[in-house]
């Protein structure tokens, strides 16, 4: 309705009745808007659908490429009685398009009776067709437009036609003593109000759906015309003057952008490339650039000076109706019917390049229609088609206050000038004045009713003690009480019904156990793995058997899985939708799973890789993995302390209990495991179930209770080398990480035979599994002896607890120095591409990158005699890379040297999230049993304002 109200601006009212029965109708009052009203929106000059024009009466007499358009005399005859009536086809106007009344086609059947008479004198303007309007019974018209001057001294408010002047701000204003004044005439629906910065004019623009729109500037003090700018075709929804008030841009329904010189009314250039209307433009603070949003899902940015489309950002996923430099100038905010904000980086300020995305947040139910920021930057408000209004602080996008309920859709927004206050005009016609709370989050914002219990070292204990079950157990009252920590053997099976009485329910087995705040105990099941028929569930429950909550995970973005299901093990293609708008370490709900997502698609063809990026996937909050079908709704989640006032976003809110089905990295096969945090001093119950409600003496287990003990093994992959004299040979070195541990690991590689080295110390990231390094041997290398060959040790260092905590790793094994390898691969510099930092004799060469960039390199061959094809891999064709870098743009045969060649460029690519860095990473070819390069060094550095090297 809003969109209809606001954007359309549609002529509603059929032509005036011939004051005279009997008279002939006049080309100029009664048909010619008829022809305006139903035709010319399709069929005029500039858009001559089918060859034929409407737009004026010379248009018409050309006729179509079917013939003339009308015969004098003759009106069941001619072609545009016949096509309006539906006797013709095409039927005109199109299907689901308004249609004339009978009582119109009269009118034009009497005109071409009585000889189709064109207008005497000057065609008239099309602005000038207006019908007359219907008298409206609302008792208050629509508020489509606000603005106040900068010294807070006037406020303008468009409602419907009409403009008035009020002096002081804020809804005070149009109650006071002093009525406000009208200023201006406008032909239709006035959309959009702006003052200039002195406060001396005002910038409208109006217009009528299908004729035409006007945007006009206004002398402030007495009211008159300044200047008046005609060339749309349909009605404007923006009129806006650049900073320095010399350009003006506006945008409509036409999906034209037009810049005029706003001193002499003259059009500078048109800016084309929207394929549908265009609802709003901005201006750089500088005024060098525009940004535009459209019905065609994007928003776009411009350079003022000569036109240029420096970007499209087409994340949207519906028409965006808002958008806006920040006052900063350094990121473009948008919004539309798609209910989100997003925030691009600015960045295409000389040529084009890409913005990047660096924020999509959720925030109305409904469509948003107004965005505003306060004059300093801090905070930014939205208007939304749910009746609500939002505060949002700017500095991470986070909501700050709510006003919901609003009596009706709040359409029209301008901040006062202290930036403290900010008026909202609504559809009912009534204005509102409402202060902005302050940028840090307020009551209303996201706070946890109490902190959760921290975790607290716990003493190494004694062995467990065995204990054994104890029926009844069957209930929370008959919990068996249990020491921790304790290994207690059990067997789910009812105690046989005596002859003539029900069968007993199936049984569940009850443990009470006592914990102090913040003590993680670690409850695991041996049943599966020792051929038990029992498929175990364990949840952790308070002293009165009620669920102990463990976090809540809110909703910040709905999706769903798209091309095919998942099945509950596999690790990759997670293909959902709207994937452009998540990342990295993204958690996603779906069905009672959480996954976390480990590595990006590769493109539409392509879905994400979720943690652990190899094997079974893992599951998070000891959730277990599932199947899941085609179109199963899913949810990116963000967690909270359970008790957290949560602000609603119109999205879900999902409970996780302590509770476990099998584990949830599928390391004890269908047995349970549940790592539990107390979260008060108390008496705790574990219940043990079958998850089927089946049981009996075959259903047997072994429960294990102890301590938390994160920890760490690591195992070298690639032991006993033969490295080729002056090449590499790839190694890998692989973390189990026990009990949680997710800190990061460093791998010492010492004791090399001379003329050998390594890529060492080799660093496993905070949360993977893997670090990938390289074995060269120099050219001129000896020959090591067997037992020089095998002098390396290899260690791993990580901090747990505040210590730091080394384990043995297993032998590298002999190293062997090979012949000098028939090929030989380097990474270089690429023309055009990134700078080396620095290359100095026998130093890895060093690159820079900043996250959110992508760089270009070049991998360059020495291929002597051999000429076959050379692949470097695929996903994973950079090893060793930061966690979120890339080797991107490989298309689907990989990062692949051809045979007639001897180099490819190679794009890389960091994510936004990716942590400042140094890092050796290297390439690596299968051929002649595993070549690699030299590693180079990539530094991930701070970003800068503008990425000085991108993707060409």
């Amino acid at each position: 309705m809003l969109r209809l109200m606001v954007l359309a601006g549609l002529v509603a009212a059929a032509p005036a009745a011939l004051a005279d029965g009997g008279s002939t109708p006049d080309y100029r009052t009664h048909v010619a808007p008829l022809f305006q009203k139903y035709c010319a929106g399709c069929h005029n000059d500039e858009d001559r659908e089918g060859k034929f024009s409407l737009e004026t009466f010379a248009s018409l007499q050309k006729g179509s490429e079917h013939g003339p358009a009308f015969l004098p005399g003759d009106p069941k005859g001619s072609l545009i009685v016949r096509l309006m009536s539906g006797a013709a086809k095409p039927a005109m106007p199109p299907k689901d398009e308004p249609k004339p009344t009978a009582e119109e086609l009269s009118l034009i059947e009497a005109w071409i009776e009585a000889g189709a008479r064109g207008p005497e004198g000057q065609e008239p303007d099309r602005l000038a067709l207006i019908v007359p309007k219907i008298p409206s019974k609302a008792k208050a018209k629509p508020i489509l437009a606000i603005d106040a001057t900068r010294d807070g001294r006037l406020l303008a408010v468009a409602r419907d036609a009409e403009v008035t002047l009020y002096e002081g701000t804020g809804e005070t204003a149009t109650k006071g003593d002093k009525p406000g004044r009208p200023i201006g005439q406008y032909p239709g629906k006035v959309t959009s109000l702006h003052f200039n910065a002195d406060g001396s004019q005002l910038v409208t623009a109006s217009g009528v759906g299908g004729l035409g729109g006007v945007a006009a500037i206004w002398n402030v003090a007495d009211g008159s015309l300044v200047r008046k700018f005609e060339g749309h075709r349909d009605i404007l929804y923006e009129a806006e003057l650049s900073p320095d008030g010399k350009i003006l841009a506006t945008c409509g329904y036409d999906k034209k952008i037009e810049l005029w010189d706003a001193e002499t009314g003259k059009p500078l250039r048109t800016l084309e490339g929207h394929t549908g209307a265009v609802y709003d433009v901005g201006f750089s603070p500088d005024g060098k650039h525009l940004v535009s949003a459209s019905a065609d899902d994007t928003c776009k940015v411009w350079r003022v000076e000569d036109g240029t489309r420096l970007d499209t950002l087409p994340q949207p996923l519906k028409a965006e109706y808002t958008c806006l430099f920040s006052p900063d100038g350094n990121s473009i905010v948008a919004g539309g019917a798609d209910n989100n904000i997003r925030v691009w980086k600015f960045i295409s300020r000389d040529k084009p390049e890409i913005n990047p995305m660096e924020i999509a947040r959720f925030a109305h139910e409904g469509a948003i229609v107004r965005l505003a920021f306060s004059p300093d930057g801090s905070k930014l408000v939205s208007l939304a088609e749910d009746r609500t209004i939002k505060a949002w602080r700017t500095s991470d996008y986070t909501e700050i206050k709510l006003w919901d309920k609003q009596p009706d859709v709040a359409s029209a927004l301008a901040f006062a000038p202290d930036g403290k206050t900010f008026d909202i005009g609504r559809m009912d016609g009534s204005l509102a004045t409402y202060s902005i709370p302050d940028a840090s989050p307020s009551a209303e914002a996201q706070a946890p009713a109490a902190a959760p219990a921290a975790p607290v070292a716990m003493p190494a204990s004694a062995a467990p003690g065995d204990v054994a079950e104890k029926e009844p157990n069957d209930a929370p009252d008959q919990a068996n009480p249990i020491p921790l920590p304790a290994k207690v053997t059990g067997t789910i099976a009812a105690a046989p019904a005596a002859p003539g009485t029900p069968p007993a329910p199936v049984d569940n087995d009850f443990y009470r156990f006592t914990a102090k705040a913040g003590q993680e105990w670690v409850f695991e099941v041996n049943a599966a793995r020792s051929g038990s028929k029992l498929d175990s569930f364990i949840e952790v429950l308070d002293a009165k058997g009620n669920r102990v909550p463990r976090v809540l995970l809110q909703a910040v973005r709905d999706s769903y899985f798209t091309f095919r299901g998942k099945n509950d093990s596999e690790p990759g293609d997670f293909r959902v939708f709207n994937w452009e708008e998540m990342k990295i370490n993204d958690l996603l709900y779906a069905n009672g799973e959480v996954v976390k997502f480990w590595l990006p698609p590769r493109g539409p063809d392509s879905g994400f890789v979720v943690y652990p990026g190899q094997g079974t996937r893992w599951g998070y909050y000891d959730t277990t993995p599932l199947a899941h079908a085609l179109g199963e709704p899913c949810y990116i989640v963000e967690p909270h302390p359970p008790g957290t006032k949560l602000v609603a976003n119109g999205l879900p809110v999902f409970l996780l209990n302590y509770e476990n089905d099998d584990d949830s990295h599928r390391e004890l096969s269908k047995d349970s495991r549940l790592v539990f945090t107390a979260p008060a001093d108390g008496e705790y119950v574990l219940k043990l179930k079958d998850i089927r409600g089946l049981q009996g003496p075959e259903f047997r287990y072994t429960l294990t209770a102890r301590e938390r003990r994160p920890n760490f093994t690591v195992t070298l992959v690639g032991a006993n080398p033969v490295v080729g004299a002056g090449s590499a040979k790839e190694i890998k070195v692989v973390a189990h990480r026990i009990d949680g541990f997710e800190g990061p690991i460093r791998v010492d590689i010492a004791g090399l035979p001379a003329g050998f080295h390594a890529t060492s110390p080799l660093l496993i990231e905070e949360g993977q599994l893997e670090a990938l390094g390289v074995i060269m041997a120099d050219a001129n290398a000896p020959a090591p002896s067997e037992a020089d060959g095998k002098k390396t040790v290899v260690t791993a260092t990580a901090t747990i607890a505040g210590k730091d905590l080394t384990n043995p790793v297993n032998d590298l094994g002999l190293v062997k120095l090979g012949p000098a390898p028939k090929l030989r691969a380097t990474i270089v510099a690429a023309e055009g591409g990134a700078k080396p930092l620095h290359s100095s004799p026998g130093e890895p060469l060093e690159f820079a990158i900043e996250p959110g960039q992508t760089i270009m390199l070049k991998v360059k061959l020495d291929r002597g005699e051999f000429k076959e094809r050379v692949l470097f891999g695929n996903d994973g064709a950079g090893k060793n890379l930061p966690f979120g870098v890339i080797v991107d743009n490989i298309g689907l045969n990989g990062l692949l040297v051809m045979e007639h060649l001897s180099e490819r460029e190679f794009f890389i690519t960091a994510d936004r999230s990716t942590p400042e860095q140094s890092r050796l990473f290297h390439l690596t070819t299968a051929v002649e049993g595993g070549l690699s390069t030299a590693p180079v060094l990539l530094r991930v550095t701070k970003p800068r304002l503008q990425a000085a090297t991108t993707r060409p």
